[in-house]
């Protein structure tokens, strides 16, 4: 990629954003950051009982991940976030205007499956619902791009650095 973008990987839980964010920092040379590590620890008792956020408790979190998007600005960098609703993307591009993101997509039963074979994660598998229910796709005007998750994670990094090239030019 000719520019340093900051890329958001963005998507539901369980499509691998933990996993796909490491190895495609990896892969354009840049700093990953775990779009978890943000969240306030009142964020994760909620989430680790099972309860759903409210936008008012994303907002310092879409806050603190928009800070360091910006601290990259120029020099890339790549950060997870589930980003799930249009208006959390706008508030991250509030932040760090230049932001692209990855929307790691796929099949509703993979992902559960996947999800449902992870190790020490506090977001459990009831939430799925409700985070397809929040999720609004990106949008013609977004810049970014859709990756689908089927595959093995270099198989998907692979989609992803293509998909993200297309973006230069």
């Amino acid at each position: 990629m000719s520019t340093p973008h900051v890329v958001v990987v963005m998507g539901v839980a369980g499509t691998g954003k933990t996993t796909i964010g490491p190895l495609l920092a990896q892969r354009l040379g840049v700093p990953y950051a775990e779009g978890d590590d943000f969240h306030p620890e009142a964020n994760i008792a909620k989430m680790t009982a099972g309860t759903p956020l409210t936008d008012e408790d994303r907002w310092p979190w879409l806050d603190a991940i928009g800070a360091w998007a910006h601290g990259r600005a120029g020099l890339g960098g790549v950060v997870s976030s589930s980003a799930l609703k249009r208006g959390y993307r706008d508030r991250l591009r509030s932040a760090a205007p230049g932001v692209v993101f990855v929307h790691l997509t796929g099949d509703r039963k993979l992902i559960e499956d996947r999800m449902a074979h992870r190790q020490g994660h506090f977001m459990p598998t009831a939430l799925l619902d409700s985070q397809f229910a929040t999720l609004q796709p990106l949008q013609a005007d977004e810049t970014g791009v859709a990756v689908d998750v089927s595959g093995s994670p270099e198989e998907i990094t692979d989609r992803a650095v293509t998909a993200l090239s297309g973006l230069d030019g």
